[in-house]
């Protein structure tokens, strides 16, 4: 259940949310298309943007101070998706949730939707849906417009040049606003079957366990670590770390380090910087001595 809220304040006027419009639901979309990459950061890449975005339909659905803070705290966790696929769904599917939370928080005090629900469909649904705008857009559209506008380019025509950014970005523009008010229409439905039952739980921790895999998948992408040792035992012959350690567990490296990130972050601190500065540290320290 959601944080209980000051039983004074419910059914006042004062507190009641705010209808959320198909209006807001617009704008949240062009201020998430607009910001979607500026305030990137590795500890939470977008999740600035998402909750810019959010943010006025935030303020106008929830009137008590405590609880418009817990709600920026809820969207300034990491989060990460493809701008259209992802994005605009997401986007509109949280803004509904958090419509229907915020109504049930001022008519009874507290909400079945849950901030580990929300945050488990953002990370169950971020990295699956990016897969495939991602597949779709980057791999297919934009080469789509591409060819269009290629004969135009080879007779010497600039418009052949900008035809497939300028179509690109229209076609952008245009399929996220409708996923976006599409993820709101479904997100109202999803929750109001949000009634606690275990088939809903299941679905939470399926997405849990999907956004667990998503961020694996990314480590084992983007961790590059690998040994360089060889050992001379004679006659030409070497051992070579990398090798065995192949043979025992691929990737045991890259894993170890993102472990390691993991048990500090964990026991002492979530300090981004002073973890860089370690890592680099040891690592550096490793390559000097010929292990890595």
């Amino acid at each position: 259940m959601s944080e209980m809220i000051d039983t004074n304040s419910l059914g006042s006027t004062e507190s009641k949310p705010e209808k959320v419009t198909l209006k807001d639901i617009n704008k949240a979309w062009v201020r998430f298309h607009y910001a979607v990459e500026m305030p990137h950061s590795f500890d939470r890449y977008i999740a600035a943007s998402f909750l810019w975005a959010l943010r006025p339909i935030l303020q106008k659905i929830y009137k008590n101070e405590d609880q418009l803070r817990q709600a920026y705290e809820r969207h300034l966790v990491f989060y990460n998706t493809q701008v259209v696929w992802g994005g605009g769904t997401i986007l509109g599917i949280v803004a509904s949730m958090e419509e229907e939370r915020a109504k049930e928080e001022h008519e009874t005090g507290e909400s079945v939707i849950t901030d580990e629900s929300i945050n488990n469909l953002k990370a169950g649904l971020m990295g699956a849906l990016a897969g495939i705008g991602d597949s779709i857009d980057e791999g297919v559209v934009q080469y789509i417009f591409i060819a269009i506008g290629l004969p135009w380019a080879q007779r010497g025509s600039a418009f052949g040049a900008f035809f497939p950014f300028l179509c690109f970005a229209l076609y952008q523009f245009g399929f996220g606003w409708y996923l976006t008010r599409l993820g709101y229409k479904l997100g109202r439905q999803a929750a109001a079957n949000l009634v606690g039952s275990s088939k809903t739980q299941q679905i939470l921790d399926g997405l849990a366990i999907l956004g667990l895999f998503m961020m694996g998948i990314l480590a084992g992408s983007y961790v590059k670590i690998s040994s360089s040792m060889k050992i001379n035992l004679g006659n030409k012959n070497f051992f070579v770390l990398q090798d065995a350690l192949d043979q025992l567990l691929p990737g045991i490296l890259p894993i170890a380090a993102v472990f390691l990130l993991y048990f500090y972050f964990k026991k002492k601190e979530f300090n981004i910087t002073r973890a860089i500065v370690y890592m680099t540290i040891i690592l550096g320290i490793l390559a000097f001595i010929g292990i890595l």
